[in-house]
């Protein structure tokens, strides 16, 4: 009988005694012999130097210049197993490095990186993770209440960090205050300055620090005739959170051009970007795009939070039923399935919740984005764009020489697209797509306008689901009312029945706002036989509509009234993303 393999020691508590340090199974030099890394002459010099000096391997190997700090760092992180940072990517947690005075962390050697208040963990870079003396002094001075994570870094990383962002103000009303004083009246810093000092460089860095901690999905920087609005975008809806002088612009706009890797020079076309940077110790990427305009050229960062991004299936808010229906859509062999939507209505989220849902190893699913969002392990990937000669069509060619199981494409644009598509469900692909269209059944007439034929369709599509995202009212200040007349009618409800709605009021939690966080209304048609032989036939979008109402189908209307009545949402909220007209007038179909 085999041995029972042994439970994993649990990690010490914070403050609790440590056990003592275990060995890596091989020496530093002999595992960068084995990458290629150093030369076995190489090796021997550093280690008599260390003889004489007495110093770690690793700080005399990069002292020498046979190996540099990131390689140093990375080979550490590999052979110890534990995960490391590169802090020239990172910008850390405004309310982490208040947590650890300056004179504590320089002598610890280790740099504040994020803080999470609902865990209460706190992030730390350190060049030696296994120093117990040091975790032990950071956790006494934590009180015992929080927990220290750790992160591998380079020691020249770290003491260069620390001199960054200790000695600066990070938070964003301060950086602001800082240029806008008359010492900064004069415009950039001096040349040669280090770029961590300089204000204008950190507000870039505050502004996308900040925009993340408040969970906004674009910042927009927009210059007026004399001075530059910043709108965040959060949960949906445009809020102003800063002005900043004109005179400004220049070396704001050239700061995210470098970051982003596009042309500095060029101001008169439209250029796209990309920045990925550790924020709150997590990595967020940031999609950038220029747009010149009358008064300068406007930028626009899509945030693209991993985190965030990537949302279970059982926690999209569906419905029992709703839920039910979409796993039955799933689980068919072949055929196309359609998620549609106007710009920002959460259809990237959902068909990346789907396939996080079906991805495992007996599947194989490939995927064709212009730009790949969101990163998946074991699916494969395609980012189509200039840098690659491939189109949506071309590319889903490729992909059925690929053996895919699964196939997403990013979007149905037009006719070549569209015909692959349905090319690749007919030979025994499932494949997912989104189509901007304002209601599921509204993507049967799309799909003709850009030149589909009906008996194309009938039979491959497997279902069109349509969504919406709506405002969730904060639960902590949310406010209970009784509904008048007109509000009972929207919602379908009798004036002798009890009801209770609630309303957006505003708090601290919220900014006021009376809304935190967004919840997704759906309509899901399935295509069933019925349905399939309406279609062959060329029937009108109405007939279509009344067939799939008598098989079950709830518009979004429905759904929404669901959520106002359930009291995640508002019912001027749910008016603001769907049509009630009809409703008002007394058609609840």
């Amino acid at each position: 009988m085999a041995a029972p393999k042994p439970h994993p020691a649990p990690a010490p508590a914070v403050g609790a005694p440590r056990p003592e340090r275990r060995a890596p199974r091989r020496q530093l030099g002999e595992f960068l012999l084995e990458k290629g890394l150093i030369n076995r002459d190489q090796l021997r010099v550093a280690l008599t130097e260390q003889k004489q000096k007495n110093e770690r391997l690793g700080k005399i190997l990069v002292r020498l210049g046979l190996v540099s700090e990131s390689v140093l760092r990375d080979v550490l992180a590999e052979m110890l197993r534990v995960e490391s940072v590169d802090l020239s990517r990172v910008v850390p947690d405004a309310d982490a490095v208040a947590l650890l005075p300056e004179d504590i962390a320089r002598r610890l050697r280790l740099l504040p990186v994020a803080f999470d208040p609902n865990t209460r963990v706190l992030t730390v870079a350190m060049s030696d993770t296994f120093d117990v003396v040091a975790l032990d002094q950071v956790a006494a001075l934590l009180g015992g209440n929080i927990e220290v994570r750790t992160l591998l870094a380079s020691e020249a990383e770290i003491i260069a960090a620390i001199d960054g962002f200790y000695e600066h103000e990070f938070s964003l009303a301060a950086i602001l205050q800082e240029i806008d004083a008359p010492e900064a009246a004069g415009g950039a810093p001096a040349h040669g300055a280090d770029e961590v000092t300089q204000p204008l460089v950190r507000l870039v860095d505050a502004l996308l620090a900040d925009a993340v901690k408040r969970r906004a999905s674009d910042i927009h920087l927009e210059p007026e005739d004399g001075f530059i609005r910043v709108r965040y975008r959060i949960d949906g809806v445009l809020r102003q959170v800063s002005t900043i002088h004109k005179k400004f612009w220049s070396p704001i706009v050239v700061r995210i051009k470098v970051m982003s890797g596009m042309d500095i020079t060029e101001t008169r076309a439209p250029q796209d970007g990309r920045i990925s940077l550790n924020l709150g110790g997590r990595t967020v990427d940031f999609r950038v795009a220029a747009q010149p305009t009358i008064h300068g050229e406007n930028v626009v960062l899509r945030i693209l939070d991993r985190r965030a991004g990537i949302v279970p299936l059982e926690q999209l808010g569906l419905a029992e039923d709703q839920l039910t229906l979409l796993r039955m859509l799933m689980a068919r062999p072949e055929g196309v399935i359609l998620v549609t939507g106007p710009t920002g209505s959460g259809k990237t989220t959902t068909l990346y919740s789907i396939l996080n849902d079906r991805n495992d190893e007996s599947v194989n699913i490939m995927t064709l984005e212009d730009p790949v969002e969101y990163p998946f392990p074991m699916i494969r990937q395609t980012s189509l764009g200039d840098a690659v000669k491939l189109d949506f069509a071309g590319g889903i060619r490729s992909l059925m020489r690929q053996d895919p199981d699964i196939i997403l494409v990013g979007e149905i644009r037009d006719e070549a697209t569209a015909e692959m598509a349905f090319r690749a469900a007919m030979t025994g692909h499932q494949v997912y797509s989104t189509l901007h269209t304002n209601s599921a059944l509204g993507a049967i007439p799309r799909l003709l306008d850009i030149g589909l034929r009906p008996g194309i369709l009938a039979g491959n599509i497997i279902g069109i689901v349509a969504q919406r995202l709506v405002r969730r009212l904060c639960p902590d200040c949310r406010s209970p009312y009784a509904p008048g007349a007109i509000e009972r009618r929207l919602l379908g409800i009798g004036d002798d029945t009890p009801l209770t709605l609630h309303q957006a009021r505003g708090c601290e939690r919220c900014q006021q706002q009376g809304y935190r966080g967004r919840l997704a209304i759906m309509e899901i048609v399935r295509f069933d036989r019925e349905l399939d032989y309406a279609l062959a036939e060329g029937r009108a979008l109405g007939e279509l509509r009344t067939i799939a109402l008598a098989a079950g189908f709830r518009p979004l209307t429905e759904d929404g009234v669901r959520r106002v009545l359930a009291g995640d949402t508002s019912l001027e909220e749910v008016a603001r993303v769907v049509d009630l007209t009809e409703r008002a007038l007394g058609v609840h179909a």
